[in-house]
């Protein structure tokens, strides 16, 4: 009986197992076609020859429809992000090397993860996420806007209204990233980074 039990259990385990598996290559597989084609253009049949699923109920068994693949990626991204600017602000005491930071891990997940920030950056994604919250009320850009206010109050940057010196640093941060995705900029994004660094923060930096 308890052989039986354990056979159970294992089997259970295994089951949670593969099914975890396939959910993570469904995500990665619509991240991938969402960052190329657009959420709009991207079929789940399409989705379901990417993962190597069966075909759409496949898909269904896992997810409600394309656009729960969808939140459920922006849901990851977001929940990455946040747990990575922790560990940078754990390691910066300085807003300046907070900000730097996470300068830092922006331009090496466009050279390494462009799909991600191409799903962040490019997507229109108020347009099939409407109930989701706007990026900017996520906890990760929270923490981003603390920094800042943190920033403010010791005197590293310029005395203006949070929003705005957020407006000024990830505009620049954020387009460079941009024209580097879209192929505007020829060269990987690590090669713009020192340049695009020193013009954001001398915007809100106080001299």
């Amino acid at each position: 009986m308890e052989q039986e039990t354990e056979i159970e259990e294992i089997q259970a385990q295994t089951e949670t197992q593969d099914k975890a598996e396939t959910q993570d290559e469904i995500l990665l597989a619509a991240l991938k076609l969402f960052a190329g084609k657009g959420f709009f253009n991207t079929s789940l049949t399409e989705i379901a020859e990417a993962a190597g699923v069966k075909n759409n109920s496949a898909v269904y068994h896992h997810f409600k429809n394309k656009q729960a693949i969808a939140k459920q990626l922006y849901a990851n991204i977001l929940d990455s992000l946040s747990i990575s600017i922790d560990d940078i602000r754990r390691k910066n005491q300085k807003s300046s090397e907070q900000l730097r930071g996470i300068v830092d891990l922006l331009f090496k997940l466009t050279d390494d993860a462009p799909d991600v920030m191409q799903f962040l950056l490019l997507l229109k994604l108020d347009e099939f996420l409407p109930e989701d919250k706007p990026m900017l009320e996520s906890p990760a850009y929270v923490k981003i806007q603390k920094i800042i206010q943190s920033g403010i109050k010791a005197g590293e940057i310029r005395n203006i209204d949070p929003w705005l010196a957020h407006a000024y640093f990830f505009g620049i941060i954020n387009n460079t990233l941009r024209m580097v995705l879209t192929g505007t900029l020829d060269k990987n994004a690590d090669a713009y980074q020192a340049q695009a660094w020193l013009a954001a923060w001398n915007v809100i930096a106080k001299k």
